[in-house]
């Protein structure tokens, strides 16, 4: 199995990244050019895993092992020159991990497996300068946001690798507990931010129209649909719905909802406004700065709670 692990960017993906791989005894080398970044990385993923141990997700002695397993650089070349599997979470600009594949591809062993974190630029031009022998061992692995916590990891299989490149970083993914997904096509978003587009875009909507005010719109979410959908999947509970009853009720909704090419204007609306959620204590709701720390620990814990119960279930 891979074990040597190579994390590029120490923001909140990178960091998270190396934060779960460490965690199941695999050595994790995490490169951060920025010293202001770089200085926030153990501390942030120490949190993470102090979240974990009074969660009692994990004990403390194997979060202080896991902190262990991860080394800093503020250099490329010594981060990955020995690595098996290298992913990238840098910023989202097309020419940034042009030139980062690039220079990996320089540094790293012809069997290194390199892997992006993107769901929103396209594979193909991101890796159509490397040798054709690295394009065969390069896909995308999306996490979801906070990495550490959220369980999957969509996984590309594009055509590009063959079946055992893919198998084995499918294996490595869901050897430190996640659920992977193989993804068969490169479109905009993936699968899974996909979905969740289609869910805000409606959601918004009832809010605009005034149907039901956030929180009850939340609370329908999150107690109807959401509460199956943590266990079963959208194409599962159709099967056991009906398919005829989905093709009647599609019929008689999908022509009233909304079907908008763009972003929300209310969406719009509230961040000219400055109203971007927690980060500026107000949103669809809003935030007491004293109560912060409290609501993002409670957010958190709720979503450990959660993959405590998702290890129940297949």
């Amino acid at each position: 199995m891979l074990r040597k692990i190579g994390v590029i960017g120490g923001g909140t993906m990178g960091h998270g990244i190396a934060a779960a791989f460490a965690l199941h005894d695999l050595s994790v080398h995490l490169y951060e050019p920025l010293a202001k970044q770089r200085s926030g990385i153990i501390p942030a993923v120490a949190a993470g895993y102090e979240l974990l141990v009074e969660e009692e997700f994990i004990d403390a002695r194997t979060a202080s092992v896991a902190l262990g397993r991860i080394k800093i650089f503020d250099e490329l070349a010594p981060t990955v020159v020995d690595r098996d599997f290298v992913v990238e979470a840098i910023p989202e600009r097309m020419e940034l991990k042009q030139a980062l594949f690039a220079e990996l591809d320089r540094l790293c062993p012809p069997e290194t497996i390199f892997a992006t974190n993107t769901s929103s630029l396209p594979l193909a031009p991101m890796i159509a300068d490397l040798p054709s022998s690295r394009r065969g061992r390069t896909l995308v692995t999306h996490w979801y946001n906070p990495p550490l916590i959220m369980p999957l990891v969509e996984i590309s299989a594009f055509g590009n690798m063959t079946a055992e490149i893919y198998d084995s970083v499918a294996t490595l993914h869901q050897a430190i507990g996640k659920r992977t997904a193989k993804i068969l096509k490169d479109i905009p978003g993936l699968v899974a931010n996909r979905i969740q587009q289609a869910v805000a875009r409606e959601v918004f909507s009832l809010i605009e129209q005034g149907a039901a005010d956030a929180a009850d719109i939340d609370t329908a979410l999150k107690f109807g649909p959401a509460f199956r959908y943590a266990t079963t999947g959208q194409l599962e509970v159709a099967d056991f719905g009906g398919l005829d009853i989905w093709l009647t009720v599609g019929d008689n909704l999908l022509s009233v909802m909304d079907a908008s090419r763009e972003a929300s204007p209310l969406l719009r609306r509230k961040v000219a406004e400055g109203k971007l959620g927690v980060k500026t204590g107000a949103g669809f709701y809003s935030y007491d700065d004293a109560a912060l720390p409290a609501i993002r620990r409670a957010f958190l814990g709720r979503l450990v709670k959660q993959l405590k119960a998702s290890r129940a279930y297949s």
